[in-house]
């Protein structure tokens, strides 16, 4: 199993970066080339969407960004240091917020939820008192079977 970890301050431009990292261990872990658009376009979703939530709740930690291969599987976690209400919320949703700024920071959680959902099969999102993770994962092409496929 071999994982590369990013992490990298709230800032947007930072966003770009881990998507061309995403798709670059998407690749070598052997992630269909059809989906790398979709890898980095979720992650890219994912990564935002953590950088609003930081810069919202005024968060100064890190983004991280875990990208492991395994067996069968490429998986990708982002993963939020802003609390949450506990397992029956969203990550980083902001229970101190002021009502304007919740409405309208839901409604974006919400839709990028939406869009990471309408990309990849397998998502899981958990929250916690320590912040929030998005888990997504592609099925991957074993190097032997690749090799048969171009023979």
């Amino acid at each position: 199993m071999a994982t590369v970890e990013l992490r990298f301050s709230a800032q947007p431009e930072h966003v770009r970066t881990a998507r061309l990292v995403a798709a670059a261990v998407a690749r070598r872990a052997g992630v269909d080339e059809a989906v790398l658009d979709e890898v980095r376009l979720a992650v890219g979703e994912a990564c935002s969407r953590a950088v609003g939530l930081h810069r919202l709740g005024g968060v100064t930690t890190p983004i991280r960004v875990v990208l492991t291969e395994e067996e069968k599987t490429f998986s990708i976690e982002v993963g939020d240091e802003v609390p949450g209400p506990g397992a029956a919320g969203v990550p980083g949703a902001r229970a101190e917020a002021p009502a304007e700024e919740s409405d309208e920071g839901d409604g974006e959680d919400e839709m990028g939820l939406a869009v990471i959902r309408g990309l990849v099969d397998d998502v899981e999102v958990t929250a916690g008192k320590d912040g929030g993770t998005i888990r997504m994962s592609w099925p991957i092409t074993p190097a032997d079977a690749e090799a048969d496929i171009l023979s």
